[in-house]
């Protein structure tokens, strides 16, 4: 009876590989756009202005907190978030927010070279409607 014969079979066995260089690209990719739409998520609800410079500033509103920022720019000029308003506009506004809000927070964005007298009367007006809750932005020195 014949043996069978055995065939030798001489093909190579390779390993999977998972290619790496493609991977990082991708990687790379997300990264630098996740850093871009994060950026772009910065809540910035009043107008741009000079800010005065203080070197014991502290954070009071984190990007969660919800906030409605009062401006004064340099020639006193006022704006509720980035809607200019009158000082006599102030009171009603303030009493809307306060009826929406159980305990709104106001930033005041105050140009360094702003009168002080408009701060003044914006807070005033803010505790007339009953606001408790102020901050005064300022940069880092």
């Amino acid at each position: 009876m014949p043996r069978s014969m055995k065939i030798p079979f001489h093909r190579e066995k390779r390993k999977a590989r998972i290619e790496i260089i493609p991977l990082i690209d991708i990687i790379f990719f997300l990264l630098a756009t996740f850093v871009m739409v994060s950026l772009s998520m910065v809540k910035n609800q009043g107008i741009a202005v000079n800010l005065p410079t203080a070197q014991t500033g502290v954070t009071q509103v984190s990007q969660q907190d919800d906030y409605t920022a009062i401006t004064i720019t340099e020639k006193g000029d006022i704006f509720f978030n980035k809607t200019k308003v009158g000082v006599e506009e102030l009171a009603a506004l303030f009493a809307e927010l306060k009826s929406k809000h159980q305990d709104p927070m106001i930033v005041l964005n105050g140009d360094e070279k702003a009168l002080l007298g408009r701060a003044v009367t914006i807070f005033d007006e803010a505790q007339k409607a009953g606001i408790k809750r102020f901050g005064i932005a300022s940069k880092p020195n």
